[in-house]
């Protein structure tokens, strides 16, 4: 299956140069991960869907001109995929392993995206330049939802929200999370269900209604070490 028709299926249109742009992706994705490992996904049809389409899927969530912080990018997912479909985006991607930012570069630069970077930095680290200066926060397959929010949130301008990649484990995530939800500042603001062939994404989005105590994030590890 084309990917413009599997975008289709779930409402979003692709144009052939954005196509052009995914296949790409998917070329260099793969020559690159002969030399290290960025994924465990190789085959065409299965990067297509569990790696572009299921990055896509909140698209409509993000309004033009938007800032977006990815923390934790890995192999670009979501940042690029979502970058793609809405060039007007100005992205941030962080990331703590060098071979994985000169891959996103080198990426972004094949694909000709502008406004869009790759840096090597923690994200306790990147934060003390950076704090509430964005407008969205995603990430994917990063951390349990207690240690993520105490990452994530402190990036986002009051106002702004975040755009949270979970499983169907999401219930007793957000159970585990109720501290920091409290602490932190957040509120849910809506969670989106999909079904990518026999398994089940949720897409938590919440929105930061007030300033982060300036201690979150913590350093030493301790957002994962000892959760909020």
């Amino acid at each position: 299956m084309k990917l413009s028709e599997l975008f289709s299926k779930y409402n979003i249109s692709l144009t052939s140069s954005q196509e052009d742009m995914f296949l790409k992706y998917f070329e260099f994705l793969v020559q690159e991960n002969q030399k290290y490992n960025l994924t465990a996904i190789t085959k065409k049809e299965e990067v297509f869907s569990k790696h572009f389409l299921d990055s896509a899927l909140p698209i409509s969530i993000f309004k033009n001109n938007a800032s977006v912080i990815d923390v934790g990018s890995g192999a670009g997912f979501p940042a690029v995929p979502l970058k793609i479909l809405k060039d007007s985006l100005s992205v941030t991607m962080v990331d703590s392993l060098n071979k994985r930012v000169n891959f996103l570069n080198q990426l972004c630069s094949l694909l000709n995206l502008k406004n869009i970077c790759a840096i090597h930095a923690r994200a306790e680290e990147f934060i003390k330049n950076n704090r509430e200066q964005f407008d969205y926060a995603v990430a994917r397959a990063v951390a349990p939802l207690n240690t993520l929010l105490e990452y994530l949130v402190p990036y986002l301008k009051v106002g702004g929200k975040c755009v949270i990649y979970k499983s169907q484990k999401l219930d007793e995530e957000l159970k585990n999370a109720e501290n920091a939800i409290k602490i932190l500042n957040v509120k849910i603001e809506k969670i989106l269900t999909y079904q990518i062939g026999d398994a089940e994404r949720k897409i938590l989005v919440m929105q930061k209604f007030a300033s982060t105590n300036a201690k979150y994030p913590r350093g030493k590890n301790l957002p994962k070490l000892k959760p909020l």
